[in-house]
């Protein structure tokens, strides 16, 4: 596993913009050093997502993050633009592989052991929340996404990314504030959605 780099403000952060750039055009010591580079952030992404998740699952924050990123590393035909559209795409890396394994302990379990996750704050464990099952969540994010494509692909940053709201308004291209509104609405529609099954 390679070293991350610190980002503390004691050094130049590295060009997380241009390591993609030159990791899209097939250099792979950009991509040997955009790994060391955001390697923190990743796994920060991936204990967020862990957090949330059933006791019972066996996996941890650091496997999810190396699914993801051989996922990610697959990604041949993805124009990078920027370090928020790397890290919108790494979330809906992490959220295939949790629905791949949901599925695969459902396929095993015949519908025991369900995969639990919150619909919380996304920066924030918040145990009023109740509890869902990862697949519903999932079947409920394809339906929002059927009417309105921008507020699933909001709720997959902000829940499965753990993207804050001005990297999500980056991601998306909007301003935070539209980010903070759609955010509120979408988990209103969700909780509705979810509470109806």
């Amino acid at each position: 596993m390679p070293l991350p780099i610190d980002d503390s403000d004691a050094g130049p952060s590295p060009d997380i913009t241009g390591l993609l750039l030159a990791w899209g055009k097939g250099d792979t010591t950009a991509g040997n050093r955009l790994l060391s580079a955001i390697y923190d952030e990743l796994h920060r992404q991936a204990a967020r997502a862990m957090r949330r998740e059933n006791e019972g699952n066996t996996l941890q924050a650091t496997a999810l993050v190396h699914e993801a990123y051989i996922r990610l590393i697959d990604q041949r035909r993805v124009e990078w633009r920027n370090r928020a559209h790397f890290f919108g795409v790494a979330a809906q890396m992490m959220r295939r592989v949790l629905v791949d394994r949901a599925r695969a302990r459902l396929a095993t379990k015949r519908g025991g052991d369900f995969q639990q996750v919150t619909l919380g704050d996304a920066e924030a464990d918040d145990a009023e929340n109740a509890s869902l099952d990862v697949l519903a969540l999932h079947e409920a994010l394809e339906r929002l996404a059927t009417l309105d494509p921008d507020q699933a692909r909001l709720v997959e940053l902000r829940y499965f990314g753990g993207l804050n709201i001005d990297d999500t308004a980056e991601a998306l291209g909007v301003s935070p504030a539209t980010v903070k509104r759609e955010w509120a609405v979408a988990r209103a529609w969700l909780r509705r959605e979810l509470g109806a099954a």
